[in-house]
């Protein structure tokens, strides 16, 4: 007995001295500067002087101020339209390439290299792409007789075309997320289910479909979340333009703490942000869970 429990302090002893150096860089990386962050929300804090304590007003301020509320408005715009067709085209291309044919690791590869691309670099590759006059987009356009607009100059396209970036470079880890889930299907249910008349759409819609259901929570909240703290492709595309119609609440705050510099102001924007992400996250949990009791 006293051999059994000196091993099992070793065994502590060893456990805690592997996770020490994780859990002091997430102190010294995430957790101060959370609580830093904090406490600046609460001051005038300009980075070259003042540094008073002025209590809610920045919080008082966020609620006049419109333009944080339009970027909110951007983004919800962008979510409505991003998350559904990012959770249709993953699962569309993830049973398409869950079959066994030839080709298939080739083609799965080609939809999964754009996520390795970096933001900044795809966003760069996309101007010239998008460009009015001289873009691959409005030149494939105008062989059908199609004027092309300009796509990052207009307020009815410009949140349109970051759409359609940040859809090309996450639909093919999602893709992979999903694949891994089409895995998990015991195929018992499916010959169950053919034994029984079922076609390939009732296969889908009551066995493959809510088998999937915890596979899309993760896709959806991960998309949700990558929705509310957009800002390379926003940066890059439109510099938040034009009339502000692309602007983020990452670019507001990164304009407030870094060009403005009214880091006071800017860290009290990031943790009403952070709310609004955590309140996202649990509407979409609850959804979630409702579906899943009522199937």
């Amino acid at each position: 007995m006293a051999s059994i429990r000196k091993l099992e302090k070793h065994q502590a002893r060893t456990a805690y001295l592997f996770i020490t150096p994780t859990i002091l860089l997430f102190t010294v990386f995430t957790v101060i500067p959370v609580v830093m962050a904090l406490y600046l929300s609460f001051t005038n804090y300009d980075v070259l002087s003042r540094n008073d304590w002025i209590g809610f007003d920045n919080y008082r301020r966020l609620i006049e101020d419109s333009l944080l509320w339009k970027t909110f408005r951007n983004v919800f715009f962008y979510s409505i339209i991003f998350v559904p067709l990012n959770i249709l085209i993953s699962l569309l291309l993830a049973i398409l390439l869950s079959r066994s044919w030839r080709g298939v690791k080739l083609f799965r590869t080609l939809n999964y290299l754009p996520t390795l691309t970096s933001a900044v670099a795809a966003a760069t590759v996309w101007i010239w792409l998008l460009h009015p006059e001289f873009g691959l987009v409005n030149g494939l356009l105008s062989y059908v007789g199609i004027t092309g607009p300009a796509w990052l100059s207009e307020t009815r396209t410009a949140m349109l075309s970051i759409i359609m970036l940040t859809l090309w470079q996450s639909v093919g880890s999602n893709m992979i997320i999903y694949l891994a889930g089409l895995q998990g299907v015991p195929d018992y249910l499916y010959e169950s289910a053919r034994l029984d008349g079922a076609n390939k759409l009732d296969c889908f819609r009551y066995i493959t479909w809510p088998q999937l259901r915890p596979t899309t929570f993760l896709v959806s909240t991960m998309a949700i979340i990558g929705a509310l703290q957009l800002f390379d492709q926003a940066f890059v595309l439109t510099q938040g333009g034009p009339a502000n119609m692309t602007k983020t609440p990452v670019y507001l705050i990164y304009q407030q703490g870094f060009n403005q510099l009214q880091m006071g102001y800017a860290s009290a924007q990031a943790f009403v942000l952070a709310v609004a992400i955590l309140i996202f996250s649990l509407i979409n949990m609850r959804i979630t869970k409702a579906e899943e009791s009522i199937v």
